[in-house]
């Protein structure tokens, strides 16, 4: 009776945490955000912590060189995405020039087999690519413009820093108060787990974090030398979407590709642009990831894709914040409860 109690309890605890979660979805982002923050920078304060003999002067250095680093980095980068997309804006018809003069000669073949089915065709596709370049732009704006998005983005700017401070300076604080609010008989194992999932959040956050950085790094200096355009865009963005496995090398693999069959018209540096993958491939498979992550995370690829997938679908971009951590703490549940099962009777044989 006294399982099924505690049994009860924790499905009913952790039930009215995702109606918590769910209800109040679109206004959690900025505080989950500062938690993770925190969470990211917690050692670093704790190091310095040990030097300086006070937390919230640590707090405060690491705070501002992170803020520092955060700004420089905006002041560079901004403008020179700015001006390469105003360049690819600009050259969209060059593009489309382009294209279509490599196309052409298969298009004669196809006129020549269907007359009256491509009489108007050029026209026509250049029609469609300027209604969806139209439908994109307006989509893109109606997003920005909307009084959801700016509230969350002036909220992320504001409220997650002031946030992930507090939760920085008073990090240890916290832990203690959570630790004393653990029921004494389970106290050990609780944490125990949490020590697991500890583990695995820290090795996958921070190592993931740290690759998406390098790959960031190496995309966007790589794909700029061979001279494509929006090359430092491309390569920004296939480093901040690698935490979802595959999918930031496939989708930037094919931009790029795609991009400089357009761009170049020789050869040789699109099979640059080819060998510049073919190397972050083998950079992050094995050198970045087996060194900063690791295997001791234990979160297998297709299950973190699900979990992102699944926790955008349910709660957007808070869902895939909490993502991650979610499917961490649900692993170390379930390898838990599948240790105890086969210390039971039921796996033994012996009830």
């Amino acid at each position: 009776m006294q399982k099924f109690q505690k049994i009860l309890f924790w499905s009913g605890a952790f039930i009215l945490f995702l109606g918590f979660v769910y209800l109040l979805r679109d206004v959690l982002l900025p505080f989950v955000a500062g938690i993770a923050l925190a969470f990211f920078l917690d050692p670093v304060a704790t190091r310095l912590q040990r030097r300086i003999r006070s937390r919230t002067m640590a707090v405060v250095v690491v705070f501002s060189v992170f803020a520092l680093f955060c700004l420089i980095t905006l002041l560079i980068v901004f403008p020179i995405v700015q001006r390469q997309m105003s360049l690819f804006i600009n050259n969209v018809p060059v593009y489309v020039s382009l294209l279509w003069g490599k196309i052409e000669p298969y298009m004669d073949e196809l006129k020549k087999m269907f007359p009256k089915q491509t009489a108007d065709l050029r026209q026509t596709v250049v029609g469609h690519l300027s209604g969806a370049a139209k439908m994109v732009l307006k989509t893109v704006g109606g997003v920005l413009s909307g009084s959801m998005a700016l509230l969350n983005l002036l909220s992320l700017v504001i409220i997650t820093p002031i946030v992930a401070f507090y939760l920085l300076r008073d990090w240890t604080h916290f832990c203690g108060t959570i630790r004393g609010l653990l029921p004494r008989n389970e106290a050990p194992t609780i944490r125990s787990l949490l020590r697991q999932i500890n583990d695995i959040l820290s090795g996958f956050i921070r190592g993931q974090a740290t690759v998406c950085l390098c790959l960031s790094a190496y995309y966007a200096i790589t794909l700029s030398l061979t001279g494509l355009d929006l090359g430092l865009l491309i390569g920004l963005c296939i480093g901040a979407v690698s935490f979802i496995p595959y999918v930031g090398s496939t989708l930037g693999f094919l931009l790029s590709v795609g991009l400089a069959a357009v761009q170049f018209d020789d050869y040789g540096r699109l099979i640059a642009v080819v060998v510049v993958f073919l190397c972050g491939q083998m950079l992050e498979g094995n050198v970045l990831t087996p060194k900063l992550v690791g295997e001791k995370v234990n979160l297998h690829p297709v299950w973190v894709m699900f979990s992102l997938l699944a926790g955008a679908s349910l709660f957007g971009f808070l869902g895939v914040l909490i993502a991650v951590p979610v499917a961490a703490v649900i692993g170390v549940l379930v390898r838990f409860f599948i240790a105890r099962y086969k210390e039971s009777d039921i796996y033994l044989g012996t009830a």
